[in-house]
């Protein structure tokens, strides 16, 4: 096994998995490796540049303001949506970066954050290229990241990925059809497998701990997006629909047999609305898809008769 749970299910900011969350990871992924090659603190410029479909629909999906972040040294999963717009302000009207937190530099974001629409990188649609400079403006490194979708990056030149062993589960499977067989032959559910095989890489605890906190990002995610009315950011004029779908809900004096089927629907809405926005959501396992997910599980709660938390893991 190599991709976790908690690879698919990863909790960061809308409103992309691939444009938004992987070029922040990116972007703060460098700056650690000038922090462990003793290269941070010589580092007097960065600049970044942006190929493909990242140069092309960027600053629609915030790609700009993730790179600021993530040069800044904040991470997706733990950056407070109500801060980001403060903190690109400040870097964008001081023209100063604090890169990895530790350091400040100039950053003239014209010259530093570019754009390069007709170009694309080989190894994927996505690229980004970031290049450190000392004071004199020789290169101190320069690497280069691909966005491949779901918030996964993956450096040029990197083969650690590729090179390291699957590791030995209980119930191994590759496919969907494996799984099936796996379940029939061992007589158990698949939740029951994907468990028993996570639990190769972390305490049963720990797996069910962190499951617990991203349900709970997921639900108060839901709550956010049903209280919280507007116009969405990106200039369409695009109004919020998931507050208004729970008050039809909730204004109908008869009891609808699919009822169930639109609280689904305005619990859907409201996470999409949220990743929209740029708000805190979970990648599963795109950003595109974040509403999916939380919708079943509230529903399962809500619903279902007899359902528990054991239920939802």
């Amino acid at each position: 096994m190599k991709t976790s749970i908690f690879d698919l299910f990863k909790i960061g900011i809308g409103p992309s998995s691939s444009h938004t969350v992987g070029p922040m990871r990116a972007a703060r992924q460098f700056t650690t490796r000038l922090r462990m090659a003793g290269l941070l603190s010589r580092t007097s410029r960065v600049k970044a540049e942006l190929f493909g479909s990242l140069a092309l629909t960027g600053i629609g999906h915030a790609t700009d303001k993730a790179l600021l972040l993530g040069l800044s040294g904040e991470a997706p999963e733990l950056i407070e949506p109500s801060a980001i717009e403060s903190i690109i302000a400040n870097i964008r009207s001081e023209g100063r970066m604090p890169l990895g937190n530790e350091r400040l530099i100039r950053f003239v974001e014209d010259r530093d954050l570019l754009f390069h629409n007709d170009s694309v990188l080989p190894g994927h649609p996505n690229g980004m290229r970031f290049t450190a400079y000392d004071a004199g403006g020789a290169v101190l490194l320069e690497d280069v990241y691909y966005s491949v979708g779901g918030g996964f990056i993956v450096r040029e030149g990197d083969t650690s990925a590729a090179t390291t062993p699957a590791l030995p589960v209980p119930y191994p499977f590759a496919s969907g059809a494996e799984l099936l067989a796996q379940a029939n032959q061992h007589g158990l559910a698949i939740w029951q497998i994907v468990l028993a095989n996570e639990c190769t890489l972390q305490k049963e605890n720990f797996v069910r701990a962190r499951l617990s906190q991203i349900w709970s990002v997921m639900n108060e995610c839901i709550d956010r997006g049903l209280r919280t009315e507007g116009i969405l950011p990106g200039g369409l004029n695009v109004r919020r629909r998931a507050p208004r779908i729970l008050a039809k809900i909730q204004a109908r004096p008869v009891r609808d047999p699919l009822e169930a089927m639109d609280w689904v629907n305005a619990f859907a809405m409201a996470v999409n609305e949220e990743n929209a926005a740029g708000g805190r959501v979970v990648t599963a396992p795109t950003n595109g898809a974040a509403g999916l997910v939380p919708a079943v599980g509230r529903y399962y709660l809500q619903f279902v008769p007899g359902a528990s938390q054991e239920g939802l893991l």
